[in-house]
């Protein structure tokens, strides 16, 4: 073979790729140069769900918080002086690892743990809990389950809270829902703060608007209910027509109010509708539950970071808990503020503690938990390990939660701790963008924090 032959030439070159992509670069630079694999487009796998929504790769940092990072720099030129008071109150870090079990780490004020939960519980009332979350909970995943052991223990029916649409109907097993004709907005997008709640968004109509829903088998507790509920405000009189088991619609007139209205179905059934027409109709949600046990709300919305949070109404949050209360709120995110070059989460942890405190404002009846990010997983050469950066966000969102006094879960410890992202995608628990959960793999988080949860219950 003839110096300079392509074909050695070639080989030297697949040598020096192959090499390459063996390099840490993402380590050795700081995150600012990804790392390369030659066989990450061979192994690549697909097999997305029908109906189940494309994730993005979390690499595109929620635009929020872009801002909100923007603006600590402003801030940090106000800081305060050498000498001025600052609040040092802040709780030593707790073990969360207790044997097999990893704990929810109370640091409260006066240690109260799942205060108001327990005695909803322990009273005989419907307890109430929502998870608020980013594209890591949607379609109900992980929620689905831990609703499933919470009515296992405690009783209830139905999945709680459902809004007016959704873009992947199929994705969600715990409820089957359809519809069209809704215009969405939403607390990260142009829309009136004073319709924001909890679930960070509303719906108005775009001419007549539908929204069915109907119970499923996929779970113990899911194929009816006994309250069927919508909250809505109506600056109009209007007519809204519903129907349930009977698939005859049937017309209800509303007066006009700038209050928060309900229109409550109190009967068994296993299917629900609402049809209506009016375009200053505010649409905030429906609920489908009983009137005892254990409901557990899914608000979940992609892209967040959770810090626009602090956007919500706090009158309306109010106006609404005198029919839709809450005694636990766990809040999970994190995922859209995290970045490979990014090492240092001061400024998330600071704009949590705000979400924290105004979040309890807006329902200071219910406990509140802070979730840690899940093991995300990122490419180092051809193999797949955890993000070199969750720990520091993970510790970011403890002191979040040590500096204003609430629940904090280690989720990724759950998990198994650094690598586990590893164990879960081979295992089917985690889908292969490495960072969400499929169904399987939110079984068995839901699974773990019921059992913490539980613990502290007894």
């Amino acid at each position: 073979m003839k110096k300079g032959s392509p074909v050695i030439i070639i080989l030297i070159a697949v040598i020096i790729v192959v090499i390459v992509s063996l390099l840490p670069l993402s380590k050795w630079s700081g995150g600012r140069i990804k790392d390369f694999s030659l066989f990450s487009d061979i192994l690549k796998e697909v097999g997305i769900m029908e109906g189940e929504p494309s994730y993005a790769t979390a690499e595109n940092i929620d635009p929020e918080l872009l801002k909100a990072a923007a603006e600590a720099e402003k801030e940090a030129e106000k800081a305060p002086l050498p000498g001025e008071p600052i609040d040092t109150i802040i709780s030593p870090v707790k073990p969360s690892r207790v044997g097999d079990l990893v704990r929810v780490e109370d640091y409260t004020t006066l240690g109260t743990g799942f205060t108001n939960l327990k005695s909803a519980i322990s009273e005989g009332r419907l307890a109430r809990v929502a998870v608020v979350g980013d594209s890591y909970i949607e379609g109900d995943i992980f929620t689905q389950d831990l609703r499933e052991l919470f009515q296992d223990a405690y009783g209830g029916e139905g999945v709680g809270y459902v809004n007016m649409h959704s873009d992947f109907p199929g994705f969600r097993r715990s409820v089957k829902q359809g519809g069209s004709g809704w215009q969405s907005f939403s607390a990260n997008k142009k829309s009136d703060k004073k319709y924001l709640d909890l679930t960070e968004q509303y719906f108005t109509p775009k001419g007549t608007a539908v929204s069915t829903y109907a119970g499923t088998s996929a779970f113990k507790h899911t194929g009816s209910w006994s309250r069927s509920r919508f909250l809505f405000i109506s600056p109009d009189d209007i007519t809204i027509s519903v129907k349930t088991d009977s698939g005859e619609w049937e017309e209800r007139n509303i007066s006009a109010s700038e209050s928060v209205q309900c229109l409550e179905i109190a009967q068994p059934v296993s299917e629900f509708g609402l049809k209506a027409s009016s375009s200053s109709l505010i649409a905030l949600g429906v609920w489908l539950d009983g009137t005892s046990g254990v409901s557990v709300d899914c608000m979940s919305s992609r892209g967040f970071s959770g810090i626009t949070l602090t956007k919500i109404n706090p009158d309306l949050c109010h106006e609404m808990a005198e029919v839709i209360n809450y005694d636990l709120i766990i809040l999970e995110f994190g995922i859209n503020a995290m970045s490979a070059g990014q090492k240092e989460y001061s400024v998330y942890c600071s704009r949590m503690v705000d979400v924290i405190n105004h979040v309890r404002f807006c329902y200071p009846n219910a406990d509140i938990l802070l979730m840690g990010i899940g093991d995300r997983g990122e490419r180092r050469g051809s193999q797949v390990r955890s993000m070199a950066v969750a720990p520091a966000m993970i510790s970011a969102q403890r002191d979040a939660a040590r500096r204003a006094h609430c629940l904090f879960w280690d989720t990724r410890e759950a998990m198994g701790g650094e690598d586990a992202v590893v164990q879960w995608s081979s295992t089917g628990l985690m889908n292969k963008d490495y960072i969400h959960l499929t169904h399987k793999g939110g079984a068995r988080l839901a699974g773990e924090l019921f059992n913490a949860i539980q613990h502290d219950l007894k």
